[in-house]
């Protein structure tokens, strides 16, 4: 199992691991309330955020998750990752995001299909699941972008606040026909 230190996109995208200079990326993308929400710790001060890119360092050295930020031009433009990294199963749980500044511009899609080719190659993966809200179709879009495949509705899963949402579950597989490029 390789764990590379960089990987190249077909857009021109670099993803590398997170380093401590990304604080101010982390920040910005976790500033919207909308991603406030949906981070299992707050993320509101550069520490915070230094914190969050440890744990990321901390995954990869434990080899139960790889995140990786999404460059271009030297800017940490949002970051892709695989966790609950299952060797038995061949498996692992993918994750997105962007700066708002990046949303839209194809950044998720095309991290998301070099990660997927790296995790099927390097990791040795079978199966890749992600889920998104039903809410979000600018999630889903990414999705069935990078070519992952929409399984089913799995009622009520997420819960922030007080509100319970449906999430939307897809899969790739190491034999589907995608470009990982």
């Amino acid at each position: 199992m390789s764990d590379t230190a960089e990987l190249l996109t077909g857009q021109g995208l670099l993803l590398r691991p997170w380093r401590p200079d990304d604080a101010p990326a982390v920040l910005r993308a976790f500033a919207p309330a909308e991603m406030a929400r949906q981070a299992a710790r707050p993320v509101t001060t550069t520490a915070e955020a230094s914190e969050w890119i440890a744990d990321r360092d901390d995954e990869r050295a434990a080899g139960s998750g790889y995140s990786w930020a999404v460059v271009r031009e030297g800017v940490a433009l949002g970051s892709v990752a695989v966790t609950s990294v299952n060797h038995v199963h061949d498996t692992g749980w993918v994750s997105y995001w962007t700066t708002e500044a990046a949303r839209g511009t194809g950044v998720a899609s095309s991290g998301l299909r070099a990660l997927a080719g790296w995790a099927f190659g390097d990791l040795g993966l079978h199966r890749l699941e992600l889920g998104h809200r039903t809410n979000n179709p600018a999630s889903c879009a990414v999705a069935l972008r990078a070519g992952f495949a929409a399984e089913g509705i799995e009622r009520n899963k997420l819960r922030y606040g007080d509100v319970r949402y449906d999430v939307e579950r897809h899969a790739l597989l190491a034999t589907d026909d995608v470009n990982f490029d």
